[in-house]
């Protein structure tokens, strides 16, 4: 029976490499503050387009199924939620702001 021998740690390579693993993470999870709104009400939009849809659909005899227009309008009032949402925090953020003493 063989034991095998414990590498050597070359520390300072490997934390160096680790960090500039974790820095360009950070950059691509990042999101720019314009990006989260333009996602948000790009979210609105096609949710309310999949909703009418499937109203279009049941109007017209195309389909049957009232489960998929329930599905369609929780996600539709959901993501209308969450921009009021993000639109309420941003104007609190703002508010907080303007109110700081310089």
């Amino acid at each position: 029976m063989l034991i095998t021998p414990i590498d050597t740690i070359n520390s300072i390579g490997n934390l160096e490499k680790l960090s500039e693993k974790t820095t360009s993470l950070q950059e691509t999870v990042a999101i720019p503050f314009q990006d989260m709104f333009t996602n948000a009400v790009n979210n609105v939009k096609a949710t309310d387009a999949e909703l009418n849809e499937e109203i279009y659909k049941l109007s017209t005899g195309q389909t049957d199924d009232l489960h998929n227009i329930t599905i369609a309008s929780a996600k539709a009032s959901l993501s209308v939620d969450l921009l009021v949402e993000l639109r309420n925090k941003a104007l609190e953020a703002y508010k907080e702001i303007i109110n700081m003493g310089v």
